[in-house]
């Protein structure tokens, strides 16, 4: 039996993991749930799942009040995360927080040596080189939880590296594929939180219409796959069915299929490494019937662009790429700026920064504060 922490329990992650941990109970024990604003969510999955311990972000007490009937303890602010992510009963942090907010708690988990199943991208993007040093040192296993490097990082299990020529990250292109410069000038909050294949939540959708959600995963990938970026290639796939490719040198592909559901990489993941049954429906490729791919547009999605520079960069520039993301993407959401004013004030961000080596965490939260502070200040001046 493993004893399981869910971070970000409400999201879109932390429901499909509870489809999955529900399916089998008699491999995984719940010990505690975390979440953000949707705290009536909270306390549903609680009373219905009893874990031992709750995290909630907002109306604490009333959360604690409802609960304390049911012997389960509620925790909360800037340390309760962390609190969880620590517990010594838990042998499985699974990270689907949204945003930055997932950094801490999985640096407390792994320092800790327990294994985390990560969906939250920054926190890689961010800290990966420190992140997985420590692992390392702790025997902490990290396992991916996404569509794209979950099959990956299965598939090359035991792979020399050498063999590998490239892999490819398929991305939907988002819903503004086939718009121009001049048409994307004009999007709406409401047109970008339309993803045509995926529900998730408004950060992670508008930064998939953005392609930072695929530099994202470019950066994540060589810390979970143990690979150069420069073996890391994004290639547009409009059905959203193959979900990776993997390049031999001797110029053979291998894809990885099926029908796009989070329940799939969410699951393999929570029982590697075997192969179970899952609840996903099973792909008809006949009624598919037509699979497409073409290269992406970085000069009319530049965000994808800015993480392959920010790689080149270093030190602690993908810190400062990850928070003037965060700050412009909430900035749009709110109505404050352009769609197109997302990648204008990242990458005047990045210009403004000078990177330095980042060996500790704090210079990269040092960065991080640096990067919000200037961010807001962009965006006054983007602003509409």
């Amino acid at each position: 039996m493993k004893r399981v922490s869910l971070l970000g329990s409400t999201g879109s992650i932390g429901t499909s993991t509870i489809d999955v941990l529900n399916a089998y109970p008699d491999r995984f024990e719940l010990i505690s749930l975390a979440a953000g604003r949707n705290t009536d969510l909270l306390v549903e999955q609680a009373k219905q799942l009893r874990p031992k311990r709750v995290y909630a972000a907002e109306n604490v007490a009333d959360v604690a009040e409802q609960l304390k009937p049911l012997g389960i303890d509620v925790v909360y602010g800037e340390k309760g995360l962390e609190e969880l992510a620590a517990d010594t009963d838990v042998d499985l942090v699974i990270n689907g927080l949204s945003a930055g907010v997932g950094l801490r708690p999985t640096l407390a988990a792994v320092q800790k040596g327990t294994d985390v199943a990560i969906a939250n991208k920054e926190t890689l993007v961010v800290a990966g080189h420190l992140i997985t040093k420590w692992a390392q040192k702790t025997g902490s296993a990290l396992l991916p939880l996404d569509s794209e490097t979950t099959p990956l990082w299965q598939t090359l299990q035991g792979t020399n590296r050498n063999d590998i020529k490239r892999i490819l990250l398929p991305a939907s292109g988002g819903p503004f594929f086939e718009w121009t410069k001049e048409q994307m000038a004009t999007i709406t909050r409401e047109q970008a939180l339309n993803h045509p294949t995926w529900q998730m939540g408004p950060k992670i959708t508008i930064d998939s219409a953005t392609l930072m959600n695929k530099g994202f995963e470019v950066i994540e990938a060589q810390w979970f796959l143990d690979l150069p970026v420069s073996k890391v290639d994004v290639i547009i796939h409009r059905q959203s069915i193959v979900h990776c490719l993997i390049e031999y040198v001797d110029y053979g592909l291998m894809a990885h299929l099926s029908t796009p559901d989070m329940r799939l990489p969410i699951h393999q993941a929570l029982v590697h490494p075997e192969k179970l049954p899952s609840q996903i429906e099973p792909l008809d490729l006949a009624k598919v019937g037509t699979l497409s791919f073409f290269e992406p547009d970085t000069e009319r999605f530049p965000c994808l662009q800015l993480a392959y520079d920010t790689i080149e960069m270093g030190g602690t520039a993908p810190a400062v790429l990850n928070a003037a993301n965060e700050i412009a993407v909430y900035a749009f959401l709110d109505n404050r700026i352009g769609f197109l004013d997302i990648p204008a004030i990242i990458y005047q961000a990045l210009e403004d920064h000078n990177p330095i080596p980042a060996t500790e965490i704090e210079t990269l939260f040092d960065a991080d504060h640096w990067a919000r502070k200037h961010a807001q200040k962009l965006v006054l001046k983007y602003e509409r």
